[in-house]
């Protein structure tokens, strides 16, 4: 492998004359990419940009396998996925590679599913790219919870019903440091969960304490625009036995709220088999 591709394929010609001005990926910088949440075709251009000019990706556990195949021929692809439960590298392992990466002159794609700013710990990354003094640029991507609604027919805002959308994550909830689920409880607005399968009992238990109704619409959706997208629709009460049942792995998004409802009206009109909603009933 070598830091200097001999010359732009048809794809990166193809690809600029789209763009327009494409960025460079410079050799001895990084970038923090988000690679959306999971299906291809909802990369960005600048993220596939990254992938063909990059000499060495580092990639999530969340990013699909076809996304990788974009990557230039030459380019070397490390793994350092952290799934919850299960062995993954420390972060500060992580943040030391694309450091000493970047400075063997090498252009480093920091590759992260969803987008890198939402639950993606890319702030601590950059931070320590920042303090080593590596060059980066962040470019987003489609963060997984809208991914996710879209895919399951889920309007992330409607008229009528919501005037804001809350994104949270479940992981590492407890008493102690948690979050004062009772206050987003009474704000009536949807929630969005990251990370929530692990914790999802206690969460319910403290947004029922909060005062939202049992009977609230409730949504699990798993592997999120992928061919194997699973959805679940239950009620706020219902849901660690519809989980349970449904036997829902991460990684899972939870949806909460009225906004949940209008997938039922809109399942129920013409759609095409792998488009907007790939599913072809609930489970």
């Amino acid at each position: 492998m070598t830091s200097d591709h001999s010359s732009l394929d048809k794809r990166t010609e193809a690809l600029m004359l789209l763009r327009g001005e494409s960025p460079v990926l410079a050799c001895g910088e990084v970038w923090l990419v988000g690679a959306g949440p999971g299906d291809p075709g909802l990369l960005t251009l600048d993220a596939l940009a990254g992938l063909m000019q990059a000499d060495v990706i580092v990639h999530d556990a969340l990013v699909d396998s076809r996304v990788l195949a974009l990557a230039h021929p030459e380019a070397e692809i490390c793994f350092a996925g952290k799934r919850g439960g299960k062995p993954s590298f420390a972060q500060e392992d992580i943040s030391a590679q694309l450091v000493a990466l970047a400075r063997r002159g090498l252009r480093v794609l920091r590759l992260k599913g969803g987008d890198p700013f939402v639950f993606g710990r890319g702030g601590e990354e950059l931070l320590a790219l920042a303090a080593a003094g590596i060059p980066f640029r962040v470019f987003p991507g489609i963060t997984a919870g809208l991914g996710a609604l879209a895919s399951a027919g889920i309007p992330a805002t409607m008229r009528g019903i919501n005037q804001a959308i809350i994104f949270a994550t479940g992981h590492g909830v407890d008493e102690a440091q948690g979050l004062d689920w009772g206050a987003l409880a009474r704000t009536g607005q949807p929630l969005v969960l990251y990370m929530g399968l692990r914790n999802l009992d206690h969460v319910v238990t403290a947004l029922l304490r909060g005062g939202l109704s049992p009977v609230t619409p409730a949504a699990l959706i798993a592997s999120a625009t992928l061919p194997g997208q699973q959805t679940v629709v239950t009620t706020l009460a219902g849901l660690v036995d519809a989980a349970n049942h449904a036997q829902m792995a991460p990684p899972t998004l939870v949806v909460i709220g009225e906004i949940v409802r209008l997938r039922e009206q809109l399942m129920t009109g013409p759609r095409r088999q792998g488009g907007t909603f790939p599913e072809a009933s609930d489970p």
